[in-house]
């Protein structure tokens, strides 16, 4: 038995106990609503049952004490498990995490954002709009872009570093970079599916959302990552694990869409994004990284070797605003080996455990 099992068989009944101590059953259960996605045949609604949220109103000014208690206080948590949650079309329980995944029919004439109201049966009163992400028929491609020091600005590649601006910043203070939001618009083009993989918790969703919306960053389902117990799991794997689980996950739902994979050279992105391009080569077309800090390991600069030698092209440097054939790639150039070489890709059933990658 590996000692992440071990652990997690250990620590997992004190979570447990943890979990029970500190709900309290008056405090009625809130539906935290998540981006969901597409899959073929259906669509994939996601969200999270919480007792109590404990989000403070960020202020620009406010000091980096006043940051600190607010970031910790997103972990501070209540999830509620075994809470029915309904649509017009279906209902889902939550899991052990509060996690709830709802999956509906897909019909012909969904194109783009889609709304769903959903409610808790036990609690009609509350209630909230779930929406998820259908790729319009017209669409050339998809781009799936990681978030810390891709859009956002981290200092991932040195953990004091990204502590520090991840625990003493908020949510109107932390750093979009510019660029980043030109090259995906560019990509989008009004009409490509765009999606955000990170190694962040869950806990954040909101957090992100909300820099996202305030920096105009385009809006994409979020492929975050459960930082919980279960009987046989310590935390969610490794941050290549998680990542490349995600984007997995994006490739098979999508199996006739090529793809742009963006990304930096700070937390290995270029060996995840090699082992994609390796398990769907008729779907990975381009690698864009950013190269912060000191720039790409050994093994990076391995992996995007390997990249290219697979057919791929890979495009790297301290920022995206020289990028070439962006036009080229918003026209669609890529639609015609999307159509000769469609991959066959399996098509899956969604579970709670695969949606929430």
């Amino acid at each position: 038995m590996s000692v992440k099992r071990a652990l997690a068989r250990l620590l997992h009944p004190i979570e447990k106990t943890v979990d029970r101590v500190k709900h309290r059953p008056a405090d009625a259960p809130l539906i935290e609503p998540y981006l969901g996605y597409a899959t073929p045949e259906t669509v994939v609604l996601r969200g999270r049952i919480l007792g109590r949220q404990r989000r403070g109103a960020p202020k620009p000014d406010q000091g980096r004490w006043a940051n600190f208690k607010q970031m910790l206080a997103l972990f501070a948590t209540d999830e509620v498990a075994d809470v029915a949650v309904a649509t017009r079309d279906t209902v889902g329980i939550s899991d052990e995490e509060g996690y709830f995944v709802l999956i509906i029919p897909r019909d012909d004439g969904m194109s783009g954002w889609i709304r769903v109201e959903a409610w808790l049966p036990d609690t009609p009163e509350e209630t909230a709009t779930l929406e998820a992400l259908v790729p319009p028929a017209h669409a050339a491609f998809g781009i799936i872009s990681d978030i810390d020091d891709t859009v956002l600005e981290t200092g991932a590649y040195s953990l004091a570093r990204n502590l520090w601006t991840s625990l003493t910043g908020n949510a109107l203070t932390r750093r979009v970079f510019p660029d980043s939001i030109a090259l995906i618009d560019a990509l989008h083009g009004g009409k490509n599916p765009v999606y955000y993989v990170s190694s962040s918790p869950w806990n954040l969703f909101h957090f992100l959302r909300t820099i996202f919306d305030r920096t105009g960053l385009q809006k994409g389902p979020m492929f975050l990552r459960d930082l919980g117990l279960s009987e046989t799991q310590f935390i969610s794997g490794t941050h290549g694990d998680h990542k490349g689980a995600a984007i997995e996950q994006i490739l098979n739902t999508h199996p006739d869409l090529p793809f742009v994979l963006i990304g930096d050279t700070g937390q290995h992105d270029a060996q995840v994004y090699l082992d994609a391009a390796k398990r769907h080569p008729a779907q990975v077309k381009r690698v864009i990284l950013r190269e912060p800090g000191p720039g790409p390991d050994t093994k990076s600069k391995d992996a995007i070797e390997k990249l290219r030698k697979l057919g791929v092209r890979v495009d790297t440097g301290q920022d995206f605003t020289q990028l070439p054939d962006l036009d080229g790639q918003r026209a669609g150039t890529w639609q015609a080996d999307a159509d000769t070489t469609k991959p066959s890709a399996p098509k899956r059933k969604v579970s709670a455990a695969s949606a929430f990658r």
